[in-house]
């Protein structure tokens, strides 16, 4: 078993930061990955992020290219969100997840290939 807890949600103006945290404990020895999922109002859970939890590859949303950067601590068992020049679409719930399971990408990014979830946190970005 794996538990997440995000925090660092919030409100914020548009063009403003944050930064989400992930703070995994359990079984996390066995981690392959860990990502960042979000799903606002009305739409389906979207990827955002994800790390490979062993080399540090990374892989983004189209959408947050350039914009979000996602890292980790493999000593504290976190990963973050920093998250800039923020946009009306970004309003929506976070979820980190954690990937247990090598899987054919070396940075995973389909929902169904992370074994555990957080409680997601909200962030929104206000005009």
């Amino acid at each position: 078993q794996v538990q997440l807890v995000e925090s660092g949600g919030g409100l914020v103006q548009a063009g403003g930061s944050l930064r989400l945290s992930c703070a995994a404990s359990g079984r996390t020895f066995s981690t392959y990955a860990m990502g960042w999922f979000r799903q606002a109002p009305g739409k389906e859970r979207e990827f955002v992020a994800a790390i490979n939890w062993d080399d540090g590859s990374t892989h983004y949303a189209d959408s947050v290219k350039g914009r979000f950067t996602i890292s980790r601590d493999g000593v504290k068992n976190t990963v973050w969100l920093q998250m800039d020049s923020l946009k009306l679409e970004d309003t929506a719930v976070y979820y980190c997840a954690a990937a247990l399971r090598t899987t054919m990408a070396v940075v995973p990014t389909r929902d169904n290939e992370y074994d555990y979830w957080g409680q997601g946190t909200q962030v929104t970005v206000s005009s």
